[in-house]
């Protein structure tokens, strides 16, 4: 399952083997290099890479503010009659002493997205806005959000803060109450954590808790969190924004087009000096995300959607990003394993202490999810899943498909 741009790295890595087996010092010195060049790769995502693998950054505990600040929640839905129900009870069943009004931004949904959402009980009100049609250079979740603002501003056009949440993220009745306490105590412009994510069925064990690792290693939460350093991201499940932060950007009209909508207004808003917080859920409960994870094309899907935008639709970054994941994750392992084959024990010696450090960086994140310690050596696995993901995400996007989600496709779009 490895893409065509990392396939002449594993053909000289294999090379290299045979070498090292039959041509004496010249190759055991290139395997060796090889694997202490994924050993130094480790040691700097170990040790200089903001401890991001510690898994440690929750949303920290705040005294309540004297007076609680009006908030929108502003939830997209297109077709989510299965899980929108759920979602929008546990909104209206929120505790939340202050001004709540939740808005559902049915986009065009073919199922009774709508019903279910008016359906749902609870004391917080709750409308349904209809999405106008899709413009040119807009995407669509962003401009179901932007419907919600709309809404938002003329029913509460004093609300302090949006809530912007997905329609299959189920949350706990008080987390409203905890995102805005700390975005009060901590002046903070965006409050984010990231879901749960179902990691119960067989993919999802393999996939998600490395899903989470990756993107904590690619936005270290540590230097997101900290103001001084230009690193931002968030996690789109769950955003609380200060309405005055997002009108300073020029409001969503400023990044219509993105499909990493939650990173590029992450970026935009501590492009503007403001502080924000990144976080993992304090528990399952939290926030969870209700959809399932259980085949392997479900997982694609949602990888192969948005990779290839991350890299900036660049070949060159493509076959880097391939090159590099097959250095830091498949190197050492691989050559550990193939020790019988090349018969380098320095090599493989080194190889397994590649290994040990990836698992040991692993270990926090899949803890988290109740698995078993073993299960911190499948990292390699996943990794190359993930780069097959990537590649299949650039493939589609050079044949017209990319960014394909919910029925849509963007294959133009370049990141905001």
């Amino acid at each position: 399952m490895t893409s065509l741009p990392a396939l002449p790295l594993l053909r000289r890595t294999l090379y290299l083997l045979r070498v090292a087996r039959f041509r004496g010092p010249e190759g055991v010195a290139h395997v060796l290099v090889l694997t202490l060049l994924s050993l130094s790769v480790w040691l700097v995502l170990l040790f200089g890479r903001s401890w991001f693998w510690r898994a440690d950054q929750v949303l920290p505990a705040a005294e309540p503010p004297e007076d609680w600040p009006a908030v929108a929640v502003i939830i997209p839905a297109r077709d989510e009659a299965e899980t929108i129900g759920r979602v929008v009870q546990r909104h209206r069943q929120s505790g939340y002493p202050g001004d709540l009004r939740i808005f559902v931004c049915d986009d065009h949904s073919s199922d009774d997205t709508a019903e279910k959402a008016l359906a749902a009980k609870g004391q917080h009100e709750v409308e349904v806005v209809p999405v106008p049609d899709l413009p040119e250079g807009w995407s669509g979740k962003l401009w179901a959000l932007q419907a919600g603002l709309d809404r938002a501003a003329e029913v509460m056009p004093d609300a302090s803060y949006v809530l912007f949440t997905d329609a299959d993220i189920k949350t706990e009745t008080s987390l409203l109450e905890k995102l805005v306490a700390a975005a009060e105590r901590q002046d903070l412009a965006l409050t984010s954590i990231m879901a749960e994510l179902n990691a119960k069925a067989r993919w999802g064990k393999l996939l998600i808790p490395a899903f989470i690792f990756f993107f904590q290693k690619l936005y270290p939460f540590p230097a997101v969190n900290n103001e001084k350093r230009q690193m931002a991201a968030a996690a789109g499940g769950v955003m609380l924004v200060r309405r005055e932060a997002l009108e300073a950007i020029g409001g969503l009209d400023a990044m219509c087009g993105a499909l990493i909508d939650d990173c590029t207004l992450a970026a935009k808003i501590k492009g503007t000096g403001r502080k924000i917080g990144l976080y993992l859920s304090t528990s399952f409960a939290e926030a969870i995300s209700l959809r399932s994870n259980e085949s392997y094309s479900s997982m694609e899907k949602m990888v192969a959607r948005s990779a290839y935008t991350q890299l900036g639709y660049s070949p060159l970054a493509l076959a880097g990003t391939l090159i590099g994941m097959v250095l830091v994750y498949l190197v050492g392992p691989g050559i550990f394993l193939t020790l019988p084959f090349h018969g380098q024990g320095t090599a493989a010696l080194v190889g397994l202490i590649v290994w040990i450090a990836m698992a040991i960086a692993y270990w926090p994140t899949l803890k988290r999810y109740g698995a078993r310690k073993g299960r911190a050596f499948d990292l390699p696995l996943a990794a190359l899943i993930y780069a097959w993901f990537t590649w299949l995400s650039a493939w589609r996007h050079w044949q017209g498909k990319g960014g394909q989600w919910k029925g849509r496709s963007y294959p133009s779009s370049k990141p905001s």
